[in-house]
């Protein structure tokens, strides 16, 4: 071999994760024989680079892939009925990868619009009837895209945007919701798929990692399920002309907060 020649390694494919770290997704076939080879030159690689957690999603057909993974360092972190995720802290510093966590989010595919096609799957989302107060909205539009029944429990963040539908202003509310029921039965006419997925694995998507706003609401949602972020919950009120209206606040420290007979303030 020349000595002028350089060799090209093959590296195994990643997405940068939003702390530091990589994640792969092994999607075809490998040889078992070849894939420790690939497996080291990666460590190598993301190692010069300074990337922290390496997170491996191996799909239940790849099967023949854990032991040669396991043999590189890595460990289990939480298993699906359809794969296996192994990760691996690479500094020598403390291991900061989260333990597997039992939250799930309720996610959609949807048939038509921007999404269409392009494998996202996304809260379930819609719009407000006139009259209709957003949380009983987020209740519905869930219950007619998925089936499932549920409760609003509080507002985790909204988005205020001029000049969207008709050059109108529009406001999106990211709500949490606590289900009664988890059998799913999708509006076959909007959504293409429905299911439940783990917390991690919706924030890890390629597209919520690259889109600003979506990043922001998943880095939001994995706070939320780590007990780190309190969103604002609904305390009915009643205006001057005796309509029902809503005020939401922060539930987070309201010891402080007593109605007008002196009792603690609950919602």
């Amino acid at each position: 071999m020349s000595e002028n020649r350089v060799e090209q390694v093959e590296l195994l494919s990643s997405d940068n994760d939003s702390y530091g770290g990589v994640v792969v997704k092994i999607e075809h076939p490998i040889d078992s024989k070849i894939f420790p080879s690939l497996l080291r030159a990666s460590i190598s690689q993301w190692r010069q680079q300074g990337k922290k957690g390496v997170w491996i999603k191996l799909p239940i057909e790849h099967a023949n892939l854990v032991e040669a993974t396991v043999k590189e360092g890595f460990r289990y972190h939480h298993a699906e009925p359809d794969y296996l995720m192994l990760v691996c802290w690479l500094p020598e510093t403390a291991d900061t990868i989260p333990l597997n966590a039992s939250h799930r989010v309720l996610v959609v595919q949807e048939i038509s619009g921007k999404f269409k096609g392009t494998g996202v799957w996304k809260f379930p989302t819609g719009v407000v009837n006139e009259g209709e107060d957003f949380c009983t909205a987020a209740i519905r539009e869930v219950k007619e895209e998925t089936g499932i029944d549920t409760e609003f429990v509080e507002v985790l963040a909204f988005r205020q945007s001029h000049k969207s539908f008709f050059s109108k202003s529009d406001l999106l509310f990211i709500c949490m919701l606590k289900p009664r029921n988890f059998d799913i039965e999708k509006q076959n006419l909007e959504i293409e798929a429905a299911k439940w997925m783990p917390i991690e694995d919706y924030a890890a998507q390629p597209f919520n990692q690259k889109q600003e706003l979506f990043n922001y609401v998943a880095k939001i949602c994995l706070s939320k399920s780590e007990k780190n972020y309190t969103g604002f919950s609904p305390l009915a009120t009643t205006t001057g002309s005796g309509k029902v209206s809503y005020l939401y606040f922060n539930n987070q420290n309201n010891n402080h907060l007593v109605t007008s007979d002196n009792q603690p303030l609950k919602v």
